[in-house]
């Protein structure tokens, strides 16, 4: 078993450990890493495909810094696409010229190019992530932020004995970027992944793939911080150890109350510091992850296992957790109600307890009329598309945040609605057909410079299509203060369900299928911030918007000047 455990410690260096650096917040000068995104061969599933990586890794490398520190990230387009990142979960303060979605702040990373990334951590600590935003490279070109307390601070809980990222992803055989370029021509859904996999393993209930599988070895009586990510393409996720406990002590890079589970929920897009306790009898247990879908997606199970270190004769077959099923909504409730802030001394919030600007944000799946004879969205007569409001984001030949600082005029506008155009029964089974044609513009929303927000997201199942949206907002964290299923009711749902007192602090809701969330924050980060679903096929069809944050009175609550360097469009 030793002999196994300095293999396994190898080669999880090999996956994690390569390009790591860890930062002192009490910096003399900003570092920069050099990273190239290239084409690299790998073989998954029996069959050998070359993806797009950051320094050949898939995952990409993990990127540690403290609390507060600053740093560059240069990054080198040597592959065929035209690529952006985005460093989710990083506030970015005043700085949205390095935020990184494609056309929103900045334009593409051509092949041939680079472009450098200046990352201004501020109030994270904890698990958050980076990955491409252009097109469906994400699939493969992600990796872990983890941000370490400042120096002379630590965790709020006792120190584990080790930890280990943990990033749920998806593998498709096809080229990702010729699989959505071919749905959206053609109108109709993308195909789904192949295989769902846990640090860029299937495991072992795929075929060709048992070889590969990812393991991770414990000691009997440590306590071991997993990072988890879900940056999975298209499902939200269960994910279970066999005969184990979690505790949840951290959601998006920020702590909460410690939550005490056997199974987690976690969308995509969503960060979770979980620790778990190795106090089981020493042998092997499987880690699986399957999806959670109303219309179920990818509905295979990813595994991985765990060993433990010691003198004991291995099971034939490690012991399976018993995973919720794949429609258990109750289960996602009763996780995500229990989720709350720490709100401590050390770690405060500061919920807005009154509100400048109210929305109300329809989400829907819609169609658009065919450009052709024939399309594969419904009835072969229209192309699937999505909205919030009943907008659907058109993607500019410009970025905004340059439209924006340079006053470009007609690259968009600035009228997106704070409530939807039509009211109607939102989770119905059945809809007048003009509500599902939307309105194809570039529309965002302004708001002045530390202004309270609330924005109540309302689920809708046109098409029939409802399903958990993770919402996600750039430049923010923001406080999830209520959840609840059917049509949100402004007169009833605030005293019954709204938590002003500690509510998670978070980057990234799950709006439950046919149902609502309500979030709120002061607009307190000047800039061009991209507001959209991380199921990535909706975002693609439109299921997206921007904020506008106004400049403040002063330079220090206005936006940094851009860089020297912008990548042309």
């Amino acid at each position: 078993m030793e002999s196994i455990r300095k293999n396994l410690k190898l080669e999880l260096m090999g996956i994690f450990l390569l390009n790591v650096f860890v930062f002192s917040v009490q910096q003399t000068t900003i570092p920069t890493i050099n990273w190239v995104l290239n084409e690299t061969s790998y073989t998954r599933l029996c069959s050998t495909k070359k993806i797009l990586t950051v320094n050949g890794l898939f995952p990409g490398p993990v990127l540690r810094v403290r609390k507060g520190d600053r740093v560059t990230v240069n990054v080198e387009n040597q592959g065929r696409y035209n690529v952006t990142v985005h460093w989710h979960g990083v506030k970015q303060p005043r700085n949205p010229w390095s935020d990184g979605p494609e056309y929103v702040t900045q334009c593409p990373i051509k092949p041939g190019g680079n472009f450098s990334y200046d990352l201004i951590f501020s109030s994270e600590e904890g698990t958050i992530w980076w990955h491409a935003h252009s097109d469906w490279s994400r699939a493969t070109v992600h990796g872990p932020i983890i941000v370490y307390p400042e120096n002379g601070t630590t965790y709020p809980f006792s120190q584990p004995d080790d930890e280990f990222p943990i990033v749920l992803a998806s593998w498709f055989k096809g080229d990702v970027m010729e699989i959505i370029q071919t749905a959206l021509a053609s109108g109709g859904e993308p195909n789904k992944s192949d295989a769902l996999t846990i640090n860029g393993q299937p495991g072992d209930l795929y075929n060709c793939s048992k070889q590969g599988t990812y393991k991770i070895v414990f000691d009997y009586g440590k306590t071991y911080l997993l990072r988890l990510i879900n940056s999975i393409m298209n499902e939200e996720m269960f994910f279970m150890i066999a005969q184990h406990n979690f505790t949840v002590v951290g959601a998006d890079g920020a702590y909460i109350k410690p939550l005490e589970t056997d199974f987690i929920f976690i969308a995509p897009g969503q960060t979770m510091d979980v620790l778990i306790k190795a106090n089981q009898s020493p042998s092997h247990y499987y880690m699986a992850a399957r999806a959670y879908a109303g219309v179920v997606y990818d509905n295979t199970t990813t595994t991985a296992i765990i060993q433990y270190n010691g003198n004991y004769t291995p099971p034939s077959t490690p012991a399976f957790p018993n995973l919720p099923d794949y429609n258990d909504t109750d289960a996602t409730t009763i996780f995500t109600r229990q989720l709350k802030a720490l709100a401590s001394k050390d770690h405060p919030i500061d919920v807005p307890k009154t509100v400048d600007v109210q929305m109300f944000v329809t989400i829907s799946v819609n169609t658009v009329p065919c450009d052709t004879n024939s399309c594969n969205g419904p009835n072969g007569t229209s192309k699937l598309a999505a909205s919030l409001n009943n907008i659907s984001f058109v993607t500019p030949e410009v970025d905004v945040l340059q439209a924006y600082y340079r006053k470009l005029e007609g690259i968009y506008e600035t009228d997106f609605p704070n409530m939807p155009a039509t009211v109607f029964n939102y989770t119905a089974d059945e809809f007048p057909d003009e509500l599902l044609l939307p309105e194809r513009a570039t529309k965002a929303k302004v708001v002045k410079y530390n202004s309270t927000v609330e924005i109540v997201f309302q689920g809708t199942n046109l098409l029939m299509a409802a399903e958990n949206h993770p919402m996600h907002l750039h430049g923010y964290s923001f406080y999830l203060i209520a959840k609840g299923y059917g049509n949100f009711d402004n007169a009833t749902d605030p005293d019954l369900y709204y938590n002003l007192v500690d509510p998670p602090e978070v980057n990234t809701v799950g709006v439950p299928k046919n149902g609502w969330a309500v979030i709120r924050f002061r607009a307190d980060n000047p800039g061009v911030w991209f507001m959209h679903c991380h199921l990535e096929r909706h975002s693609s069809w439109g299921m997206d918007t921007v904020l506008i944050v106004k400049n403040g009175n002063t330079e220090a609550t206005s936006m940094l000047p851009p860089p020297d360097y912008l990548n042309p469009c």
